[in-house]
């Protein structure tokens, strides 16, 4: 009968499994069992397992007496998962942690509690708006409103923006940014502050919020305040269920929608200023 070491683990949350000399059909098993990250490791193989798929099936399914129980690191405010971290490339950006060798040109991110590792869909349907948008004309800055790890207003920089300002209710997240920022040497064209669009005064040619549906639907009257004349506004943290009400919301308020995407159940709103 299969064995499993454990070590004590949160409630109905996914797990990390490791496992020595693994059968050769071992990540077609794992990807079968609903693993939602698999990882070569020394020796053998790490997986993350859903918390519905008990260690002692994991065992089963493998034909392995033992694997190894460990809690899983969250990332992304607890919706991804990932053995480490690692590179992820969005369009023309490359993201990856420090420790990881890469190209000049990198955006280098930490591995932090912040939103924003770029492996999320909607980080990514962000990134891929920004890059969009920036082909049509770079603008003289953009505003990052609920800027996480500052993953967004960084790589607006590093595109060529030449100024951004990141805002964010989370001083945690802004010491992270902060930290991005140097470490990426564009501390001295980002400029982070504490709070939501309320806290600043001014509009901008380019306006990205990723948080979530309720909040950006609250902010809405503000938030369009701070878009500069013909400006372009992306939305995103939207689940696809709601992307009609929020886009709704948004348009009665003079915003013309550009287009939407939806990734993994998750939307992109691209609008645009109508005066």
């Amino acid at each position: 009968m299969a064995s499993v070491a454990r070590v004590a683990l949160p409630c109905r949350v996914p797990y990390r499994i490791d496992i020595s000399s693994p059968p050769n059909d071992a990540l077609d098993r794992l990807v079968q069992l609903g693993a939602l990250d698999i990882e070569p490791v020394r020796d053998g193989l790490a997986a993350i397992i859903p918390d519905g798929v008990t260690p002692d099936a994991v065992a089963g399914a493998l034909g392995v007496a033992r694997v190894t129980v460990s809690p899983a690191l969250a990332r992304d405010s607890g919706s991804v998962w990932l053995v480490s971290p690692r590179a992820v490339c969005i369009g023309s950006v490359l993201i990856a942690p420090p420790e990881v060798a890469a190209a000049p040109g990198t955006l280098r991110l930490t591995d932090s509690t912040a939103f924003g590792t770029g492996h999320h869909p909607t980080t990514a349907l962000c990134i891929e708006a920004i890059e969009e948008a920036l082909t049509i004309e770079v603008p003289d800055s953009v505003l990052d409103v609920g800027t996480g790890s500052g993953v967004l207003a960084l790589t607006a920089l590093m595109m060529g923006v030449p100024q951004a300002v990141g805002l964010d209710i989370d001083v945690d997240a802004l010491r992270i940014a902060a930290e991005h920022a140097r470490l990426n040497n564009l501390a001295d064209r980002l400029q982070l502050v504490l709070g939501g669009p309320d806290v600043v005064g001014g509009a901008w040619p380019l306006v990205v919020a990723n948080v979530l549906a309720a909040p950006l639907s609250e902010m809405a009257p503000v938030l369009v305040r701070r878009v500069r004349s013909r400006g372009r506004l992306i939305l995103s943290g939207i689940p696809w269920s709601l992307e009609s009400e929020v886009r709704q919301t948004y348009q009665r308020l003079g915003m013309r929608h550009i287009r939407s995407e939806t990734r993994a159940r998750w939307t992109v709103l691209v609008t645009q200023a109508s005066w």
